[in-house]
Parts: C-alpha cells; sequence; structure tokens
C-alpha cells in the first residue's frame, strides 16, 4: 500500500464531505430566501387533509434540501400552539420522501459512461453560481447565484468523495474490512450513528452511493445504510424537541418512532424475503441493472413513500400513543413567554421573520387590550380585571426585551433585503407597543388618584371618553390591516383616523374648560381628565408609527 496515496485519499475524502455540507447549505439557506413568501404559506394549508400535510412537507424539504431543518420548523409550530400535532406527523411524513430528491440528484450526476460526465457538467454550475454572486446587484438575482453554486458544489464533493473511494475499493484489505459487515441490523446502526454525527442523511446516503458505484460495499450494504441514516437524522429534531416544551418533545417523539418504525419494518420484511435467498439489493438490482447508483437511490426513494403509505392512517393512533408517553399536562409557572418566535426557528430564517411578524402581532393585542381595560377602571372605577392587567403589562415588558434579543440574533442569519429591512424597523414597533402598555398603566394610576380623592367623571366626560376610545380602536384595526398585509390603502385610513384623534382630544379639553367654568366638574378631577386625554392621544401616535414601518417596504 502507498502510504501517500491513502493519506492523500483519506483528506480527499474528507475534502468532499467538506465541499458536500457547506453545498446542502448554500443551497437551503438560498432556497429559503428566494422562496420565503410561499414557504411561510405553505404551513398554513397543513389542516386541509393528512395528504396535504405530507405533500407540505415534502415540497418543502425538497425546496430547502433539509428534512431536519423541516422537522425543526414544525417543531416550532406546534412549540407556538399554531399547528396541532397530528399536523405535524403529517408534515414529518412528507419531510422523510422530501430529503430523498438529493440522493436522486447524486444518482443523476454518476452517468456518464464514455461521454462527459453529468457530474462534471453539473460541477460547472458552481462556476456559473460563482460569477452570478461576483457581479449581480439585486439581492433575488444573487440568491439564484447562490442556489446554482450550490448545487454545482454538490456535485464537486461527490466527484471528490468518489475520487477518494474509487482508490480504497481497490485495495483488497479496505474490500475485506468492509465486508466484514454484513448484519443488517449492525449496518443500520452504523448508518444512524454516521448520520447522527454529521447531521445530516443526505450526506450519509451520497456516501453510500459513491461506495456502492465505486464497489467498496455492496448494495445490500448500502441499503441498510441508508435506513439507518433515517433514524440518524432524527438527532436535530430530538435536541429541538427536548430543549423546548411539552407539544414539541411531543412533536420529536413522532419524528423518532416514525423514522425507528420504518426502519424496523424494512428490517423484518427484508428477514423475511432472505428465507427466499434474495435481498433487497438481489430487487433493487434487477430492477434497475447497470445502474447501481439509481438502484440505491430509487431504494431510497421507495423505502420512504412506502413508511408513509404504512404509517400515514395511523396518524391519530401514533398522536394518542405519543400523548399517552408525554402527557399533556398545564406547564406550572411558566410565566411570559415567546408564543411564536421560537429559537429553533432562527435555522430558518424567514420562518422565523414570519414568526416574528405574528409575536409582535400578539404583542400589539395585549397592548390594546391593557388601554381598552384602563379606559374601563378609569370611567367606572371596576377593578375586576386588575389582575389580568397586571399581567399583561409584565408580558408587554418581557416581550420588549426578548423580541430585541432575538431579533439582533436573527439580523446574522442569511436574509432577503426585504426582510432585512422589515426587522430594522421591527425595533422600534416593539419599542411602540410598550410604551402603549405604559400609558394603560399611567391611566389606571389616574384612576386610583380619582378613586382615593372620592371623585369620578360625569356622564358628558364618561361618553367623551367612550367616543375617543372607539376611534382608537377604529385606529388599531387599521394599524393591524397596515401591517399584517402590508396594506398601503390601511395605512392611509390609519393616518385620517389619527388626525380625528387629534381633534376629538383637542375637542375633550375645551368641552373640560367649559365644564370647569360652570362649575360642573372639579379641578382635581379635571386634571385626572386631561391626563387621561394626553395619554390616549399618544397611544394613537404609537399605534399610528406602527403602521407607517410598512412603508419601509411595501
Amino acid at each position: 500500500m502507498d502510504v501517500v496515496q491513502i493519506i492523500t485519499s483519506v483528506l480527499t475524502l474528507f475534502a468532499g464531505v467538506g465541499v458536500f455540507l457547506i453545498s446542502c447549505s448554500m443551497m437551503s439557506s438560498n432556497l429559503e430566501a428566494l422562496g420565503s413568501a410561499k414557504l411561510k404559506s405553505l404551513f398554513s394549508r397543513t389542516a386541509k387533509s393528512k395528504l396535504v400535510g405530507v405533500g407540505v412537507g415534502a415540497v418543502t424539504t425538497a425546496a430547502i434540501q433539509s428534512s431536519s431543518a423541516t422537522s425543526v420548523m414544525v417543531i416550532g409550530f406546534v412549540n407556538a400552539g399554531i399547528m396541532t400535532l397530528a399536523q405535524a406527523a403529517t408534515v414529518i411524513f412528507g419531510a422523510n420522501i422530501g430529503t430523498t430528491i438529493t440522493g436522486q440528484l447524486v444518482a443523476l450526476g454518476m452517468f456518464g459512461g464514455n461521454s462527459i460526465s453529468s457530474s462534471v457538467i453539473f460541477s460547472a454550475l458552481a462556476g456559473a453560481g460563482a460569477f452570478v454572486l461576483a457581479f449581480a446587484k439585486k439581492d433575488r438575482v444573487q440568491k439564484i447565484g447562490g442556489i446554482l453554486a450550490g448545487c454545482g458544489m454538490l456535485f464537486v464533493g461527490l466527484s471528490l468523495m468518489s475520487g477518494a473511494m474509487e482508490y480504497f475499493s481497490g485495495l483488497e484489505q479496505v474490500k475485506n474490512f468492509f465486508a466484514l459487515f454484513e448484519n443488517p441490523l449492525l449496518l443500520v446502526l452504523i448508518g444512524a450513528l454516521f448520520t447522527a454525527l454529521i447531521q445530516s442523511s443526505s450526506v450519509m446516503t451520497s456516501m453510500a452511493i459513491t461506495m456502492v458505484v465505486t464497489g467498496l460495499i455492496s448494495l445490500n450494504q448500502g441499503i441498510y445504510i441508508t435506513i439507518g441514516s433515517n433514524i440518524g437524522t432524527c438527532v436535530t429534531a430530538l435536541i429541538a424537541g427536548f430543549t423546548s416544551t411539552r407539544a414539541a418533545k411531543q412533536t420529536a417523539l413522532i419524528h423518532l418512532i416514525f423514522n425507528v418504525g420504518g426502519a424496523a419494518v424494512f428490517l423484518l420484511l427484508g428477514l423475511f424475503i432472505s428465507f427466499g435467498g434474495i435481498d433487497f439489493g438481489f430487487i433493487f438490482s434487477k430492477m434497475f441493472p447497470g445502474a447501481p447508483q439509481m438502484q440505491l437511490s430509487m431504494f431510497h426513494t421507495v423505502f420512504n413513500i412506502i413508511t408513509v403509505i404504512i404509517i400515514l392512517p395511523l396518524t391519530n393512533l401514533l398522536v394518542r400513543a405519543v400523548t399517552k408517553i408525554i402527557p399533556d399536562k398545564k406547564e406550572a409557572g411558566t410565566g411570559p413567554r415567546l408564543a411564536f418566535a421560537e429559537e429553533h426557528m432562527l435555522k430558518t430564517p424567514p420562518i422565523a421573520v414570519q414568526q416574528t411578524k405574528n409575536e409582535i402581532l400578539r404583542m400589539s393585542e395585549i397592548a390594546i387590550e391593557n388601554f381598552r381595560e384602563a379606559c374601563k377602571i378609569i370611567c367606572t372605577a371596576d377593578y375586576g380585571g386588575i389582575d389580568k392587567f397586571r399581567e399583561n403589562e409584565r408580558t408587554l415588558n418581557f416581550l420588549n426585551s426578548e423580541l430585541a434579543k432575538y431579533m439582533s440574533s436573527l439580523l446574522k442569519a442569511d436574509l432577503s433585503e426585504k426582510d432585512r429591512v422589515y426587522l430594522s424597523t421591527a425595533f422600534r414597533t416593539v419599542i411602540d407597543l410598550e410604551r402603549i402598555g405604559d400609558y394603560a398603566e399611567n391611566i389606571v394610576e389616574y384612576s386610583d388618584r380619582l378613586k382615593a380623592a372620592g371623585g369620578k367623571f360625569s356622564d358628558e366626560a364618561v361618553s367623551e371618553i367612550g367616543q375617543l376610545k372607539d376611534t382608537i380602536d377604529a385606529l388599531y384595526a387599521s394599524t393591524v390591516k397596515a401591517y399584517k398585509q402590508s396594506d398601503a390603502a390601511a395605512l392611509d385610513e390609519a393616518l385620517a383616523i389619527e388626525e380625528r384623534v387629534d381633534i376629538i382630544t383637542a375637542e375633550m379639553e375645551n368641552n373640560h374648560i367649559a365644564r370647569l367654568s360652570g362649575g360642573g366638574c372639579e379641578a382635581e378631577t379635571g386634571a385626572q381628565y386631561l391626563a387621561f386625554a394626553s395619554d390616549a392621544e399618544r397611544v394613537a401616535d404609537h399605534l399610528v408609527n406602527v403602521a407607517k414601518t410598512v412603508k419601509a417596504y411595501i
């Protein structure tokens, strides 16, 4: 054996794996950013049927080239309470089908024979993508360049791995070593461990394909290693789920049971057909003669499709079993928390941006709820809802702090220009909403002073406060529409309503002065009334500030 050649081949293999991993990451991040709008809307369709959920999981994973990323997104949605366990299960099932697209691409790239290798042709995309990245000015074109470069690099990595393994396949000692691993259970375990280590079933499957093509291992060995890779890919989801809420733990467990169950079914099936003197390798070599790369990649696809067909009708049973293993119990003493902006979603920035927006909309609901409650308290001296008011105020302060941290982390990710601009405005929006909560708290303090002084507002003053509150409610509705839908018409409506608020508060001041002059109002009561009107006007100002942010990106 040539020691130099062995070392060179080992280093080449490592280089190939590294390039392959980087290419998958490049393709994933750029595809996510380019298709962020469609990606965000896909998950909303999972409630329609189980098959739709499978389709969404398959399409999303095929698009972003990462079943682990899809699984983490799903766990985030379950954690946020916007996806049920049954919906999450079907998406995870589909993700296993979507991840087989990488194996099919790898197999396609290994055809060539005496003509120019398809792997070389596809590798040239790396150069094309690099040129686009170097000279393109528009963000969208740069993302396309990143996808092309990532796709090309995938085949460069494949060529490096294939070249290294081709050398090893010529060494009898290496072939004899791999020949020792014939036990299907052991091969599944090897596939699972290596996939867990590199956290990419796509890389493990691609390596198995190249090993089969170069003759380093048999097709049957490659098949069982590929089955094991499906178990190993659960590691990322398990880490995400078991460091999060109970619902997220349940989702991660569904993922594990599904993948382990599929592997168990095929291990038993392999044992059964072995009594007839055949194995999976024999079957697929007959189905796709002379194309070992296609034999293994097609097994990978068929394996995942059949597993989904078997498990899909049992989805509800699986969900019930998981909820028995990890029972639904009320989380004690949780306190304020982020409901949508889940930490693990930072791995998929476009989805994380959308969830940040949902979190801010939730914050706006809490802020306006406290303003409405404050208006009720100052008009009626009814403190029945004060505990909820205090809880909301704590939540607003928490969200103000935690959203700022979350968005700071998100800004470090690879974002589209529109998402980056949106986040830059969102910091100010969070502050505006927190200030609305502060003004609501001020209004409750004015009520405390009125109560302590034994005073109350006149019926006329209460009617004016009601009119102002209703107008601010209308402003809130237009603000939310503008913010949620990036609606320019809703923004114009919000600006017009805010002007009406200014007019109403000016009239309130004039009416107060008239009542004070006529002896219909006490000085202390009047002071609280004017303070309320001033703070309510500022609430309107902060709401319209939120609406105005859409001008930066519509």
